[in-house]
Order: structure tokens, then C-alpha cells, then sequence
């Protein structure tokens, strides 16, 4: 029989491992103080057996939780040695287990599925499916690669399940929003088909913590940021005809690849979510004074900003200016549950129209600050700024373009960006959302704001791509 190694081989085995893991969020110079095994569950007995383990990670006083999903096979295929997490003898007289990281293997997986499909209870883990949702538990499982802060799993063309790497207290904020928004039947968000959660108590909350979220594959969706940049590269490619003067190159609309229509049906579909989340969760209403104050914050952060990052300093002036703007505004602002990181990476069109993914906002903030109540305009900044990026990432990846193009293509990358951005309020307005241009000064503050964000993290962790929120701002500050 295959068994488990001792407790502190284990732990010492995964504290090795786990810093090379993609989803690990500590691996930036800390080291791992402690790691303890807050709860271990056998989820299916023998060989190849599945465990599931919520571990506790201490680095410089802060202990964040991690689920990982343990397989133990006494001989491992090579097709799963990737996944391997290596053991060191402990001295026992048992057969050594082969450990690894169950989430590659579609053996074990389909107990996740069959599980949900059951509503499950396995001690502290306890497994639900939304009550008519069909769940298929022959399906075979494979990873998607590329995420960072989860693991999602494709079963077959018909489920994707989300597994929360790293834990947060309480219900997780994508389930939250995405089960009201499946329970209210809007169109726009994927189904959700089930969840498996720890149980109230076994960290020492009130609330269970949410561990994975299973919901309908949408098979025949494309993600928006792949259209944009197709349509940004027809349009760099289109070649003037004859006798067409410089005009001819403020004229998006003009290469094959147009995106306009497409950026209105999204606006569109935006502004139907948030009228759902409003009806969902409720609408609030904030004083002037609470406008004044989040004003100076964004001031604030322009001042640290531009410190550190002195290339943004030209456009302080500006940036200053609306925030003065919308500090002044006196009307009181009514705000609710969004999104909370909108970009075109968040959202699929599929043969039914535009879908959001994704509601857990800002990975770097914490659950309390990505549950906070905003204005919906907010999350239309954040798509604004995303057909800014989308406009020039042609332009800033080395080799893309000829060095004697870039000016050329800068006009365009602005024209195609104001048309796709004008396309995209219009549609926001027509779906009954907050028309952006009654509320000019506030959408502006919200998107340099962004904007911000996007030269302070550019310049720290891609500095070659500072150019491209400068790029913008170059326009959109005069």
C-alpha cells in the first residue's frame, strides 16, 4: 500500500516546492518562516489516492492560506512527473509515495466532479450544486496554463472549474457576485453550476471559505483582448488608396478589421451587469465629503507616483486638475457593487453576445477593499484604458513594427482608440448605464487615476512597457 510520508517530511517537502509554483504569491525575496498543515482531507483512498490540503504560510509575521490538491501514486507517469513534488527518505519501512500536484492529473479530478454533482460532504470540505444544474462527471480534466493566482481546469467542452490557490476568509467575491448573478438570470455572466467550500470554524471564522467554483465553459468564446488586437493589427496594416490625403490615417473605420461594433455591444452588456449587480446587492450613496476625500487620495497617489516614476511628472498638471474637478463636484455619488478590474482580458464574445469573467477584483488588494461599494463608471475607466493599451502593445513590443513606422502608427493607435472608446460609451449610455459624457469630470478622475496605477506598476515590473500609459496620457492630458 501506498502511504503518506510523516507529517514533516511532507510539510518540509512542499515548502521546498511550493515557491516555484506560479500561484505561490510570496516568491518576491521572502523567505518561508513556517508552514503548517491546517487541514488534510482524503478525498479518494488508494493508488492513485487524492488528498486535499489547506496549508498555513508564514513569511515576515503574515500567514496567508494555500489549497493544494495532493495526489500519491507509488509509481508516477511520466506524463505527470512535471507535477512532482519531490520527497526526501524519511526512514520508513513503507513503500516511498510519489507526491505531485493533483490538479495535472484527470484520474483525480473527476472526484471534484462527482463530489459537486453529489453535494458532498467529506469532513471540513462541503460540496453544492445550484439545484437544477446538470453536472457531467465523466469528463476529463486539463489545466489552463498562463493563470496566475488560480488553477483553472477544462472538463471536456462542457465545465471549467476555478480552484482558489490562495484562500481568502469568507466567501470568495467571484462566487458571490457570479451565484446572484446566476440566480438572477442575466445573460451576461457564465452559469454557475456549483462550489465546494471549507466549513465555518476550521480557521477560526464564521464564514465558510470558498475553494473552488465550477460554472458552463463558454467553448466558442474569444477573449475581447484577442479581437482588439486583431482588429489594431488589420488596422496598422491598411494601406491608403491612391490619392487619400493625411486624414486617411485618423480613419479606423476603414481597415477590414473594425472592433467599433463590437466595443458597443460591450458597452452595452456593461451597463446590463451593472444594472443587475444593482439589483442584486443594492445601490448606496456616498456624501460629497467622501468624493473630496477619495479626490485627495488620488492625489496623493499622483504625488508618490511621480517621485518614483519622475517621467510622469510632465502630466502631473493635468492629472492634478481633475482631480481638483472632482473634488469640487457637490452632488453626493451613488455607488454598488462592479467589477472591480475591467479590461478586455475579462471578457469572452461568444455566439450569444458579450460575457464578463472574472468578478474578484484587484488581486493585489485585500477582500475588504474588492468588496467596497464604487462607482459603476469606474469599471468603464478601466475598459477605457484597455483600448488604450490594446492601441499601442503592437507598437511597444520590441520587433513588432519597423523603428520608422512608430510615428505613423502612434496617430493610429490614437485614432483607433478614440473610435473604440467613443464606441463603447455609446453603447454604455444606450444600455441604460450612467451616460459617460453627463458625467465627464467624474469619468476622467477614474481614468487617470488608472492611469496612474498603470505607469507605477509598469515601471516596476515592465519598464519596457512605460510607454505605452505615457503614450496616452500625452493625448489625453492636452
Amino acid at each position: 500500500m501506498t502511504v503518506l510520508p510523516s507529517d514533516a517530511v511532507l510539510v518540509r517537502s512542499i515548502a521546498r516546492w511550493l515557491p516555484r509554483q506560479r500561484w505561490f504569491g510570496g516568491k518576491d525575496g521572502r523567505r518561508i518562516d513556517g508552514l503548517s498543515i491546517g487541514s488534510a482531507t482524503e478525498l479518494r483512498p488508494g493508488d492513485p489516492g487524492l488528498h486535499h490540503l489547506v496549508l498555513d504560510v508564514t513569511q515576515d509575521g503574515a500567514t496567508d492560506r494555500y489549497q493544494v490538491l495532493l495526489g500519491v501514486r507509488r509509481d508516477l507517469p511520466g506524463r505527470l512527473r512535471h507535477a512532482e513534488i519531490e520527497v526526501a527518505a524519511d526512514g520508513r519501512d513503507e513503500p516511498k509515495a510519489r507526491l505531485y500536484d493533483a490538479a495535472f492529473d484527470p484520474d483525480l479530478t473527476r472526484t471534484l466532479l462527482a463530489d459537486l454533482a453529489d453535494g458532498a460532504t467529506v469532513g471540513p470540505l462541503r460540496f453544492h450544486r445550484v439545484p437544477g444544474a446538470r453536472i457531467r462527471t465523466d469528463l476529463a480534466s486539463l489545466p489552463i496554463t498562463g493563470e496566475q493566482s488560480n488553477t483553472s481546469l477544462l472538463f471536456g467542452d462542457a465545465h471549467i472549474c476555478k480552484l482558489f490557490r490562495r484562500l481568502s476568509r469568507g466567501v470568495n467575491l467571484d462566487l458571490e457576485v457570479n451565484l446572484a448573478l446566476t440566480r438572477d438570470g442575466c445573460a451576461h455572466v457564465p452559469a454557475v453550476l456549483g462550489w465546494f467550500e471549507l466549513a465555518p470554524g476550521r480557521d477560526g471564522g464564521a464564514e465558510p471559505v470558498t475553494l473552488g467554483l465550477l460554472s458552463d465553459y463558454l467553448h466558442t468564446g474569444a477573449d475581447g483582448w484577442s479581437l482588439a488586437i486583431a482588429s489594431v493589427r488589420d488596422w496598422y496594416a491598411h494601406t491608403p488608396a491612391p490619392g487619400e490625403d493625411e486624414w486617411a490615417e485618423l480613419d479606423a473605420s476603414a481597415a477590414g478589421g473594425d472592433f467599433a461594433a463590437e466595443a458597443q455591444r460591450l458597452g452595452a452588456a456593461t451597463a446590463e451587469v451593472h444594472g443587475a449587480l444593482a439589483d442584486a446587492f443594492g445601490v448606496e450613496t456616498v456624501a460629497a465629503r467622501d468624493v473630496r476625500a477619495m479626490a485627495a487620495r488620488m492625489n496623493g497617489e499622483l504625488t508618490a507616483t511621480c517621485r518614483t516614476v519622475p517621467e510622469l511628472a510632465p502630466h502631473a498638471k493635468a492629472l492634478t486638475a481633475a482631480f481638483v474637478e472632482l473634488a469640487a463636484l457637490a452632488d453626493p455619488l451613488s455607488v454598488q457593487r462592479v467589477h472591480g478590474d475591467y479590461h478586455l482580458g475579462q471578457v469572452l464574445r461568444t455566439e450569444s453576445g458579450w460575457t464578463l469573467l472574472d468578478f474578484e477584483g484587484e488581486p493585489a488588494r485585500s477582500q475588504d477593499e474588492r468588496r467596497a461599494l464604487a462607482h459603476p463608471l469606474r469599471d468603464v475607466a478601466g475598459m477605457l484604458r484597455s483600448f488604450e493599451y490594446a492601441a499601442r502593445f503592437l507598437i511597444a513590443k520590441p520587433g513588432t513594427v519597423p523603428p520608422e513606422s512608430g510615428p505613423r502608427l502612434q496617430t493610429r493607435a490614437q485614432a483607433w482608440a478614440a473610435r473604440n472608446r467613443a464606441a463603447f460609451c455609446r453603447g454604455y449610455a444606450a444600455g441604460g448605464g450612467p451616460d459617460p459624457a453627463a458625467h465627464a469630470a467624474l469619468l476622467r478622475a477614474f481614468e487617470f487615476e488608472k492611469a496612474v496605477y498603470e505607469v507605477r506598476y509598469e515601471a516596476r515590473h515592465r519598464p519596457a512597457w512605460l510607454p505605452v500609459p505615457l503614450g496616452s496620457l500625452a493625448h489625453l492630458t492636452v
